[in-house]
């Protein structure tokens, strides 16, 4: 795979859409935020990983301005910005090294560790992480029951091999074998190999050693994935990981302070093959470190799904930004959720960042378009005022987390006004209204599968239904047609549905960890 030549780091925008008018007494301001990154070129190369420089904000001049009409965004005007490796542990076999996270009780890292120094990689070609940007650790699930079908196995090397093909050139690479502890497979020694043709071939051929045998630890293999990323000199830091089934060898608090540890140190993208492994556990690992969660059925299907997640994370181009609120005093966040590509709710993420400000974690980003649902509660006012209830500032830190502030990257403004005016106040914004209903979807369908496995059939029924309802009436098709292998569809407008008797573990198993997944407003 030829080299690609360094790009400049993207340009982020932000629109606000929201009903700012509010009635006499009013106090809850809702409005979705659309973030946009857009302008760079491929990820994790040599030079993006700092943040960008100045950068322009769509809309009207510094301050508020004039008001638009309800669903306008009011902006600023443009702004400047400013432009330990782990040790080895015992030596396995095939050439495996088996890592620091494989023994039990293994300290669990604090929030402060900080990425180590570059090291220089056995039978690689160049120094790990040497201005390349960009780090990947792909986690395979080696346990017992990855052995039966036979094929699984194969088909889990045939997608990492996949996942290796598809790093660039010069990124910092490694792949850890996972079972009741984790192993270093290549290039071990505690350290990442850095991406050219000869280390994925070597790579590609120390996947032969993968066999199954053991049990299931997820957290070792977490930590260990953390030692070795933070080894490398790379601002983008992912994890894909891959398991087959429940987290049996661990215990779930040991696993939960594994992931707080982790949160912000590295992304994550976790897939679920065939059905025997727990939605809650592969959708908690993505939604801690900030990554995708999937069901892959067939272990046919594999590399397909390695070679996308390792495409997406190849796009990555800047890391740790933050969608920063501030509030006027007075004012009190209710919530931030991420709405679109799916529901994630952050607001018990926020770190607090200066007087009635909070930063709330988005991890890395390419070119792409996400979508925020913030919502504030202002102190009332009467007809005529009007206040600015939020600023949102999309920010970096500075490059090693330390000296100038955060550059900001993009602002947008949230207001508020009081009317008189009762169709000018009552009047629901299209995005907000469409979120809301994303949203109350998912719940929906997490409440009727839950009900359902309980056998409480009436519940199962109404929720679904309900569910069946806002995918129809937003357009979510993808969700719709994952609802209609559970339930017989009677009426989708309103909602009437009987649930299926006979539903396989596959398709309950897709609508639950699919469930967050929302369609964005058609324009």
């Amino acid at each position: 795979m030829a080299p690609f030549p360094p790009s400049p780091a993207p340009r982020f925008s932000v629109e606000v859409y929201q009903n700012e008018y509010l009635p006499v007494g009013g106090r809850e301001v809702n409005a979705i935020i659309t973030v946009t990154s857009a302008g760079g070129g491929t990820a994790g190369g040599p030079g993006t990983a700092e943040g960008p420089g100045a950068v322009g904000v769509p809309g009207a001049a510094a301050g508020l301005g004039t008001a638009g009409g309800p669903g306008a965004a009011a902006g600023l005007g443009p702004m400047g910005g400013p432009g330990a490796a782990a040790g080895p542990g015992a030596s396995g076999g095939s050439g495996a090294v088996e890592g620091p996270g494989a023994a039990g009780g293994t300290p669990i890292p604090g929030p402060a560790l900080a990425p180590g120094p570059r090291q220089d990689v056995p039978g690689g070609s160049g120094r790990c992480g040497a201005s390349s940007g960009a780090a990947v650790v792909i986690m395979v699930d080696c346990s017992g029951s990855m052995g039966y079908p036979p094929t699984k196995m194969r088909h889990a090397r045939d997608a990492t091999a996949a996942a290796i093909d598809t790093v660039r050139d010069g990124v910092a690479f490694a792949v850890v074998a996972g079972t009741h502890k984790a192993v270093e497979v290549f290039p071990g020694g505690g350290r990442l190999a850095t991406a050219d043709p000869l280390t994925r071939a070597r790579a590609k051929e120390a996947l032969c050693g993968l066999s199954p045998g053991g049990g299931t630890a997820i957290g070792s293999w977490l930590l260990l994935a953390d030692q070795l990323l933070g080894s490398a000199d790379a601002a983008i830091r992912h994890g894909i990981l891959l398991t087959d089934g429940r987290n049996e060898h661990e215990e779930p608090e040991r696993l939960r302070a594994v992931l707080d540890a982790c949160a912000g140190r590295f992304t994550c993208d976790a897939r679920g093959v065939g059905t025997d492994w727990e939605v809650e556990e592969v959708t908690g690992i993505a939604s801690a470190l900030l990554g995708t969660a999937d069901i892959v059925a067939d272990p046919a299907g594999l590399r397909a799904d390695f070679t996308r997640m390792t495409k997406a994370a190849m796009g990555k181009e800047i890391a740790d930004v933050s969608l920063r609120l501030w509030t006027p005093k007075g004012a009190e966040v209710v919530y931030v959720k991420q709405v679109a590509p799916a529901v994630e709710d952050l607001t018990a993420r926020r770190v607090e960042a200066g007087p009635r400000a909070g930063d709330y974690p988005t991890g890395s980003w390419g070119e792409e378009s996400r979508d925020y649902h913030v919502c504030v509660r202002v102190p009332a006012a009467e007809t005529g005022r009007e206040m600015l209830a939020a600023r949102i500032s999309l920010v970096q830190p500075p490059p090693g987390g330390v000296g100038s502030p955060p550059s900001p990257l993009a602002q947008g403004l949230v207001r508020a006004v009081w009317t008189d005016d009762l169709a000018a106040s009552t009047a629901m914004n299209p995005q907000v209204a469409h979120y809301t209903g994303q949203a109350e979807l998912a719940q929906a369908i997490q409440a009727g599968m839950n009900a359902r496995k309980s056998g409480n059939a009436e519940q199962a029924t109404a929720k679904l239904g309900r569910a069946v309802q806002l995918a129809t009436a937003s357009g979510n098709e993808d969700t719709a047609k994952l609802l209609a292998k559970v339930v017989d569809v009677v009426d989708a407008a309103a909602g009437t549905v009987r649930l299926k008797a006979k539903v396989t573990e596959a398709d309950e198993m897709t609508l639950e960890t699919r469930s967050t997944k929302t369609v964005r407003v058609k324009k």
